[in-house]
């Protein structure tokens, strides 16, 4: 969702991708005295080791440089603390690099292998899993919500197609404010998924459904719901079971609560009550749920990129239902069912407090590229996710730069 004129709060913009919500405004923030700048920077390898050499296989040594230069200018710009950055392009070759801090107390350096909060990228396997049932015969998209969940507003007219699209009109949750205060107030707190959304059902609907989009969180956690209901299961044993074992996903999960394996950035944000930067890296992701909770790392994003866009979990019926898109007021950005298209890269992008990522795949040039940095702190209202993969793709594919004008929070 847009930033209110307070805190724009966490959770998953759309970039298309991540949640945030929206809060009171705060002034703009630096990360901290300690962020590195371009003369103190490190930068890691395609390996993923300090100071080896780049692998085989890299794009050159001219589009590397212009690369390297393109991210730690805009890292510097933006008071981007670590950037961990892939870029895979068949027939040319891939760019795989880290630079700048994953601490900016004890000056530790990002690397291309740690585990991040995806934010908004979640919504990408709840959508699979929904899809999945579709496949199974087991529900239809087109199936009210009211026949799985009592109590959405107008949820006789709502339907799932339309929770997975972002046409429901309902209220997004991420922007009350008594959800907000409850929130930030205590950001280790565990919500339940009846308890984000009883926030958002007591405001009026926005919109009739299916006339307008909204990116709304609201959408997401009932349809976590209905996969929990037909299956009989947790949506995170579902998530993992028949989307990321199936995918080949070692290394992504979907946290119960604050759990974070090793290694992780620090996360910074200013979505705090007094607009402060402060430390996000343990605050509790469970207001996001199904709609930005998860977890992942370069390499996994990098597979799923691939997995979501062709849709190898799905059927190609389905998967055509799945990239049908729409417009979303936003030049040059479509979005369908938990996907979204901006000029011809497919995927979504993720924000969270202290996180932000992005993964996309192009189809006509089979690239994935895949972005995660530890901040959500905008610049001039843009996300810093967003600023590095529009300037990544204006070097790397220029006919094809990422506009990512949606922004999900």
């Amino acid at each position: 969702m847009r930033r209110t004129p307070r805190r724009r709060l966490l959770a998953a913009t759309l970039f298309v991708a991540s949640v945030v919500i929206p809060m009171t405004a705060a002034p703009a923030t630096t990360v901290q005295a300690t962020t590195v700048r371009a003369t103190d920077a490190r930068t890691t390898p395609t390996d993923g080791h300090p100071g080896s050499r780049p692998a085989a296989g890299g794009l050159g040594p001219v589009l590397t440089a212009r690369l390297d230069k393109t991210i730690e200018d805009v890292r510097r710009q933006a008071d981007i603390p670590g950037v961990a950055v892939g870029l895979w392009m068949p027939g040319k070759g891939s760019y795989v690099r880290a630079t700048g801090v994953a601490d900016t107390v004890t000056g530790r350096p990002m690397t291309v292998n740690p585990y991040v909060r995806i934010g908004s990228e979640t919504k990408t396997f709840t959508v699979t899993a929904l899809l999945q049932l579709v496949d199974d015969h087991r529900i239809r998209l087109d199936d009210p919500i009211s026949r799985y969940v009592r109590g959405v507003p107008n949820g006789h007219h709502i339907t799932l197609r339309q929770l997975a699209e972002m046409r429901s009109g309902l209220f997004p949750y991420t922007s009350d404010e008594d959800f907000n205060q409850a929130l930030l107030s205590d950001p280790e707190r565990y919500f339940t998924p009846h308890e984000v959304l009883a926030y958002g059902f007591k405001h009026p609907n926005t919109a009739a459904p299916g006339t307008q989009f909204e990116y709304c969180n609201s959408n997401l956690v009932l349809l976590g719901l209905v996969i929990e209901k037909v299956t009989g299961h947790p949506l995170a044993d579902v998530i993992d079971h028949r989307v990321l074992r199936p995918a080949g996903l070692h290394d992504t999960l979907f946290p119960h609560g604050p759990e974070f394996p090793e290694p992780h950035p620090h996360g910074y944000t200013d979505q705090t009550l007094s607009g402060a930067v402060g430390d996000a890296t343990d605050w509790n992701p469970s207001w996001a749920w199904a709609a930005g909770a998860m977890i992942s790392n370069l390499h996994d994003l990098r597979r799923w990129a691939d997995v979501v866009a062709t849709g190898k979990l799905l059927s190609p019926q389905t998967q055509a239902q799945r990239l049908t898109t729409l417009p979303t007021g936003f030049p040059g950005t479509t979005y369908g069912l938990g996907i979204f298209e901006t000029n011809g890269w497919i995927g979504h992008n993720g924000s969270i407090p202290g996180y932000e990522t992005v993964t996309v795949y192009l189809p006509s040039q089979r690239a994935t590229l895949v972005i995660m940095i530890n901040t959500d702190i905008t610049t001039g209202g843009a996300e810093p996710s967003t600023l590095l993969a529009r300037a990544i793709t204006a070097v790397a594919t220029p006919d094809n730069v990422y506009d990512g004008s949606v922004v999900t929070r």
